[in-house]
């Protein structure tokens, strides 16, 4: 019945901003962020005394974070991906994760109107008939879809509704090309990285994210393994409505919790001092079960879901950690899975021969001027694939002088590692954001190891992991 005007909806949204003026718009403001840090760059050398430096540094870091949140909210689409990435303490200057992580999920909401038609053309019902409520105001926005809080007709319990904006692939299309061409000049220029590679990765998943049918069977996979392989889940996964998804609407169990962005100040209302040492409990336990779950699923399936930022975790009662939005998930080929963990075992180990054996069965190729090669290529493995960061550093940039990325070139990186490396720096933004430096290669080294023997390929002799190896295969048996 509203099929005409859901289309005439697409194609007003589609022409909104057409490609070559959706371009422009990046190129011009991308070009503008990245000159003032240059022209900063020369500044700062013709000013003495650091405290100085460093002042200038923070004033360009502040105007550059107002530019980089206007061009992500106003331009909507794959930015607001981008923003999620860039927004992490680790990472970006602390100007700029104030301002974007707020991006999260707070992103330029549909309006009911055209919710409403999305969903009437995709369950061909009337919202009415569906739903004994259903919530107007979105509970979060995200670049790709909404979520709205209802209560389908005839059941006692919340469902999240998450429901596709509309238009907006074919503006995702469009700037991931310019994301590809600017990351070819960065390549060429500032880094030297192969990220040309991960942007092709980028676009492959991002794709697969338009597809909820795709994202119900993930989340059910996922829920099913964390279930089976723990007595106590580690993080928990919403149901999905089996009866309730199409490729644009998706209807879940709702899970109430705390945004984890929002867990010191949901603290402080409970009357917990958020730097106590009851609080640092509740952190580290927070952290350690995102990082079983996220070890068992990369290291031991190969399956995982690849987007753990802020927006996506809630904590619960108890401290327990929900994880939300399968959107974004990777099935890692056998041959990677197992080379990372052998190179989770060197970073743990601290092994710089096991880290260079360990590059090449992952297909990465480096190019290093330094004396001690494999020494430099075990620093770039851990400033790459762990979360711990070196003593009294707080973020880790790869425009540092002193970056391992500066003194070894990565001229090939297999895209499909791109998933693991972007969820261990979002784990590593987690725990910076929490004030706990840890190292997840070091809590991850006996599922590696695990995972190896399960595939006949532990180098070294390990009891508890053999035992465990064998048990398992006892009661397969039976």
């Amino acid at each position: 019945m509203h099929l005409p005007h859901l289309q005439d909806l697409n194609e007003k949204l589609s022409t909104t901003f057409r490609p070559w003026q959706r371009s422009f718009q990046f190129w011009v403001r991308a070009a503008d962020i990245y000159t003032g840090y240059k022209i900063c760059q020369v500044r700062v050398k013709f000013v003495k005394g650091i405290e100085k430096q460093e002042e200038i540094w923070e004033k360009q870091h502040e105007v550059a974070a107002d530019k980089l949140y206007s061009m992500c909210y106003e331009l909507g689409g794959f930015f607001l991906k981008a923003a999620q990435i860039l927004g992490k303490p680790d990472l970006a200057p602390a100007a700029w994760v104030r301002r974007l992580v707020t991006l999260c999920d707070n992103a330029p909401a549909t309006p009911f109107e055209v919710v409403r038609l999305v969903l009437e053309e995709e369950l061909g019902r009337n919202v009415a008939e569906v739903f004994e409520r259903f919530d107007v105001d979105p509970v979060g926005s995200a670049s790709i879809a909404q979520v709205h809080r209802a209560r389908v007709k005839g059941t006692r319990s919340d469902v999240a509704v998450k429901v596709q904006h509309p238009g907006v692939k074919e503006l995702m299309m469009t700037d991931l090309r310019n994301l590809q061409a600017f990351a070819m000049y960065l390549q060429n220029t500032d880094l030297k990285f192969d990220l040309f590679s991960v942007t092709k990765e980028m676009e492959k998943q991002v794709g697969y994210e338009f597809d909820f049918l795709r994202e119900a069977e993930a989340t059910e996979r996922i829920r099913l393994f964390l279930h089976a392989n723990n007595k106590k889940v580690p993080v928990l996964v919403p149901k999905v409505i089996s009866n309730m998804v199409t490729r644009k609407v998706l209807v879940m169990e709702f899970i109430d919790g705390t945004p984890i962005m929002n867990l010191g100040s949901e603290m402080a209302k409970r009357g917990i001092n958020p730097g106590g040492k009851m609080a640092m409990v509740a952190k580290q336990n927070i952290l350690k079960s995102l990082t079983l779950a996220y070890g068992q699923m990369i290291l031991k399936s190969g399956f995982f879901h690849a987007d753990p930022h802020p927006g996506n975790i809630l904590i619960c009662k108890d401290s327990e950690v929900a994880l939300l939005d399968y959107g974004q998930v990777k099935n890692l080929p056998e041959s990677l899975r197992l080379g990372y963990a052998n190179l989770i075992i060197a970073i743990a180990e601290n092994n710089p021969i096991k880290a260079s054996n360990s590059y090449k069965e992952l297909g990465i190729q480096t190019l290093s001027t330094c004396a001690d090669e494999q020494r430099e290529l075990l620093k770039l493995a851990q400033s790459m694939f762990d979360t711990k960061l070196p003593p009294g550093l707080t973020m880790m940039s790869p425009f540092s002088e002193d970056a391992s990325i500066k003194k070894t070139a990565v001229q090939t990186f297999p895209g499909e590692l791109f998933s693991v490396l972007r969820t261990v720096h979002l784990l590593r933004g987690l725990s910076v954001g929490l004030g706990i430096n840890y190292s997840c290669a070091k809590q991850w080294k006996p599922i590696a190891k695990e995972a190896l023997y399960d595939a006949g390929r532990l180098e070294d002799n390990d009891p508890k992991v053999q035992n465990r190896g064998f048990l398992k295969k006892i009661f397969r048996r039976k």
